[in-house]
C-alpha cells in the first residue's frame, strides 16, 4: 500500500475522541475510589490480610541498599488475581488509563525494609516475597499488618507525573505462605546454577518462552545471577534491565541477517499515544524520537511548546544509558527487535512517538512496549526511500521538519547526504 493511502486510512476525528476521554477521567476515578476504600476495609481482618498475591512484588529504590520491599495483594475490584499483574494482556484487553488506575490502586502493598543483598535467603518476609516472585501463578499468603491501609488519591495520581498510579501501602510485621508455590523448571534451573550470570539467565528464560514481565519480576526478587551476587533489584531498574538485556540478545540474533527489502511505515495508537515505526533497508540502526504535548504528563505547562527528546544507536549498539528517553527507548527497541528477529531480517529503524494531552496519567512503560509490539499488524505503508517516508510523515507530526532534523540523527543524516549529493 502506498504510504499516502496508508496515512489517509487513519484519518478520523481524533481530537473529539481525546476530549471525551479527558472529560470522563475524573468522574470515573472518583466513583472507583469510593468502591476501592470499601473493598480494603472488607479484605483486612483485624491486623492481618489473607488471600492470593497477584503474583507480584515491589522493590523500591529510595535509600538503596536499604529498600522497601513489598507483596502486592488484590483487595478491591472483581478481577481475577492474575489480571492485576502488568502484562501484554492489558493491551490485548484494551485496558484504558482508567482501567490501569483501577487495577494498580486495587493492589495493597504490604512492605518491610530490607537490605538488597539477599544471596540465599529464603525465610522471613523477604523469603516469602521471593517465593511469590518465582511462582508462575497466584500464591495464597497470610500477611501480618502494622496499622491500617489507606488510599491517598493524590499520591496515587502523582501530580508530578513521574510514575504510574499505586495502591495503598501498609507496614507488614510478617508473611507466611499458605501453600507451596509452583515454580517452573526453567526458573529452578537458573536458581540451582550458582555460577550463571544474570544476563545469560535472562536470555535463557526468554528463549524458553518467558515474557519480559515474568523475567523482570524474577530478577527483581534477586533470583537471577551468581549466587554470591544475588540482590533485590528495584522494580523500575529491573524493567529497563530486562528490556535492554533481551534487546541485546535479539540484536545479536539478527547481526548477520539480510536487510528488509523496502521502506515500511507502521502506525499504532493507544492511550493518547501515537507511534510511527519506519523500517528501512540497511544495517541495524535505531532511534526513538518523543514529542510530548503541552499539558501532557512530563510536559505540564499548557502554554509551552512540545517537549522533544531523542536517543540513538548504530550497528554496534550503545555502551551507556540513554540521555533523554529513559525506559521508553529500551521498551520500544525491544518491540522492533522482536519483529525483526521473527522475520530473520535487520533494518534501520526510526520510531516517532507523539504523546497527546489525553495521556493524562502515566500507566507505565509497558504501554510503549506493547504499542510497538502490536504496531506490526495489518498492512504497512510503503515508500520509495527513507527520505520519502519522513517527508510524507512530517505533516502528521506536531513539530516542524526543522526541529525534527535538529533532534533526529537519522533524519539529519539523510538530509546531509542529500545535500552533499546535490552539491
Amino acid at each position: 500500500m502506498r504510504l499516502d493511502e496508508f496515512i489517509e486510512g487513519y484519518e478520523r476525528d481524533e481530537a473529539a475522541d481525546l476530549r471525551k476521554l479527558a472529560e470522563e477521567k475524573s468522574y470515573a476515578i472518583t466513583e472507583y475510589i469510593d468502591d476501592a476504600e470499601t473493598g480494603f476495609a472488607e479484605s483486612v481482618q483485624g491486623d492481618s490480610l489473607f488471600g492470593s498475591t497477584a503474583p507480584s512484588i515491589f522493590v523500591g529504590r529510595s535509600g538503596y541498599p536499604e529498600v522497601a520491599t513489598g507483596l502486592l495483594s488484590p483487595v478491591a475490584g472483581e478481577f481475577d488475581p492474575t489480571e492485576y499483574t502488568t502484562s501484554g494482556d492489558w493491551y490485548a484487553q484494551g485496558v484504558d488509563i482508567d482501567g490501569v488506575f483501577q487495577r494498580r490502586t486495587g493492589l495493597l502493598n504490604s512492605t518491610r525494609y530490607a537490605n538488597v543483598d539477599v544471596a540465599d535467603t529464603w525465610d522471613g518476609f523477604v523469603g516469602v516475597q521471593r517465593e511469590v516472585a518465582i511462582a508462575d501463578r497466584p500464591v495464597d499468603v497470610e500477611i501480618g499488618l502494622s496499622g491500617k491501609p489507606t488510599l491517598d488519591v493524590s499520591e496515587s495520581l502523582d501530580a508530578t507525573g513521574m510514575r504510574a498510579p499505586n495502591g495503598p501501602r501498609v507496614k507488614a510485621r510478617n508473611a507466611e505462605l499458605a501453600e507451596n508455590p509452583h515454580v517452573p523448571r526453567a526458573v529452578e534451573r537458573t536458581l540451582s546454577d550458582d555460577d550463571w550470570r544474570a544476563e545469560g539467565a535472562i536470555a535463557y528464560l526468554y528463549r524458553r518462552g518467558f515474557d519480559v514481565y515474568d523475567i523482570k519480576r524474577i530478577l527483581s526478587a534477586g533470583a537471577l545471577g551468581r549466587a554470591t551476587e544475588r540482590r533485590l533489584v528495584p522494580t523500575r531498574w529491573s524493567i529497563t534491565a530486562v528490556d535492554d538485556t533481551v534487546g541485546q540478545y535479539l540484536r545479536g540474533r539478527i547481526r548477520n541477517a539480510p536487510s528488509v527489502d523496502e521502506v515500511e511505515v507502521w502506525r499504532n495508537d493507544y492511550v493518547g499515544n501515537t507511534y510511527w515505526v519506519v523500517l528501512a533497508p540497511g544495517d541495524w540502526e535505531f532511534e526513538l524520537v518523543e514529542m510530548k504535548a503541552p499539558g501532557s504528563i512530563w510536559n505540564p505547562d499548557e502554554s509551552g511548546p512540545y517537549w522533544v527528546g531523542s536517543d540513538h544507536e548504530n550497528y554496534t549498539g550503545r555502551t551507556a544509558y540513554v540521555d533523554e528517553t529513559s525506559g521508553a527507548y529500551y521498551a520500544s527497541r525491544l518491540g522492533v527487535l522482536e519483529e525483526l528477529e521473527r522475520r530473520g531480517r535487520q533494518a534501520k529503524v526510526l520510531v516517532l512517538r507523539t504523546v497527546s494531552d489525553a495521556y493524562w496519567a502515566p500507566v507505565g512503560v509497558w504501554q510503549i512496549r506493547e504499542s510497538v509490539r502490536n504496531a506490526f499488524e495489518g498492512e504497512a505503508g510503503v515508500a520509495e526511500t527513507f527520505h520519502d517516508a519522513v517527508g510524507t510523515l512530517e505533516p502528521q507530526l506536531p513539530i516542524s521538519p526543522a526541529r525534527l532534523r535538529r533532534k533526529s540523527e537519522m533524519v539529519a543524516g539523510v538530509q546531509t547526504n542529500l545535500g552533499q549529493f546535490g552539491g
